[in-house]
């Protein structure tokens, strides 16, 4: 048994013309094999009309399951489209290998208490695609609850980054468009490498938490934080106070104990705000006395660096086995703002994998496992590859 993927990228100016160009291109590399699963993203004036969108890919195509979200930009086959109408496609057959579970979840809050409907359990799931939609879905406390009913369970996707000309969110789930929750699929017995490579590097010495509450930090190596971090930052190289100064993160270790920890061994968040008096600072992600931080920056050449080094670790992983093809979720923080060239993700993640067919799109939050848990992530790229 093998897997085969395939994968179609469209720029033509009719939504519907787009969308069969994609999905054919697509199944050409299938070699009549049948689609198990696509993945549909769908980027600028093809939003206003996304039922013909998804109208055209299942006549091209005939997906057994199909999940797929709006973007502010598509990829795949070594090109980005960051902006303008656009329609990528990747379909994959797994010839019998594994099972593919499509799922719509959606919130429902009483007032009292909040629920979550249509997520499937994930405990025996070799991992799974999630597809959330920014406002009507809490990914950061879904994740947060799968880490501990599916621990090491891999989670990857992308968060919806463009709307439709109403305002409403797009999600696809099998031929009908959603508009509220998330969609995905769960993968049982289908192999899949997750990678995640951050867009920011580690500044500075590494400091321990020795006092912290919910996402505030009160106290860095046993001084106020704003003072341990001020001192760190005196001590930067002038290219590291540069790299600061256009915004500075913190990098928190997930799994601690190690002798040295690497970059992506951090959970790297924003810096909220602090509060002078006091030297409290408060931190996108919940921390604890005992855990491990470091300074980040944003940084192209690392992001660069780790991207490669990333990639590189999984195909080694495959020991000799090509790779059937890759999801790709860019934060829309990176792409030619970022490194200052058209299409650098795509090119990479293309060339690294020998060609395997490649699609994505530029989210508004990548998801991405650190350590044996599934966070959201921003500036990252993550990558899901599928073994042959």
């Amino acid at each position: 048994m093998s897997v085969i993927a395939g994968a179609g990228l469209c720029a033509h100016v009719d939504p519907r013309v787009a969308a069969t160009e994609a999905a054919a291109l697509a199944a050409i590399r299938l070699a009549g094999q049948p689609a198990d699963l696509a993945l549909l993203f769908v980027s600028g004036s093809h939003l206003s009309d996304p039922e013909a969108v998804l109208d055209a890919v299942h006549g091209a195509l005939a997906p057994g399951a199909l999940v797929g979200c709006g973007a502010g930009g598509v990829l795949g086959g070594g090109r980005e489209l960051e902006s303008g109408a656009a329609v990528a496609v990747w379909a994959a057959s797994f010839d019998g290998a594994g099972e593919v579970t499509p799922f719509h979840a959606t919130i429902h809050d009483d007032g009292s208490e909040i629920e979550l409907h249509g997520l499937p359990p994930l405990e025996a799931a070799r991992g799974a695609i999630l597809l959330p939609d920014p406002v009507s879905f809490p990914t950061d406390a879904v994740l947060g609850g799968l880490a501990e009913a599916a621990p090491a369970v891999p989670v990857l996707g992308g968060v919806s980054s463009a709307r439709d000309s109403d305002g409403e969110a797009v999600l696809f789930f099998a031929d009908e468009v959603r508009a509220e929750g998330a969609v995905g699929v769960r993968l049982d017995g289908i192999e899949m490498l997750p990678c995640v490579s951050q867009g920011a590097a580690p500044v500075g010495r590494e400091v321990t938490i020795t006092e912290a509450e919910g996402n505030v930090i009160h106290e860095l190596a046993g001084r106020p934080a704003l003072e341990t971090i001020e001192s760190v930052i005196s001590e930067l190289t002038p290219r590291e106070r540069t790299l600061v100064a256009g915004g500075l993160l913190v990098g928190i270790v997930i799994d601690g104990g190690k002798p040295e920890y690497q970059q992506g061994d951090f959970l790297v968040r924003g810096l909220l705000g602090a509060e002078p008096e006091s030297g409290r600072v408060a931190v996108g992600v919940e921390v604890r006395a005992g855990q491990v931080l470091r300074l980040h920056a944003r940084d192209a050449r690392s992001a660069d660096e780790d991207l490669r080094r990333e990639l590189g670790v999984r195909v080694a992983a495959l020991a000799g086995r090509p790779p059937a093809g890759a999801l790709v979720f860019s934060c829309n923080g990176r792409g030619r703002g970022m490194f200052g060239v058209a299409d650098h993700d795509a090119e990479l993640v293309h060339g690294q994998l020998r060609g395997a067919p490649t699609a994505g799109f530029f989210a508004g939050g990548e998801i991405g496992p650190v350590g044996v848990r599934s966070f959201l992530h921003s500036f990252t790229a993550t990558v899901a590859v599928f073994p042959d």
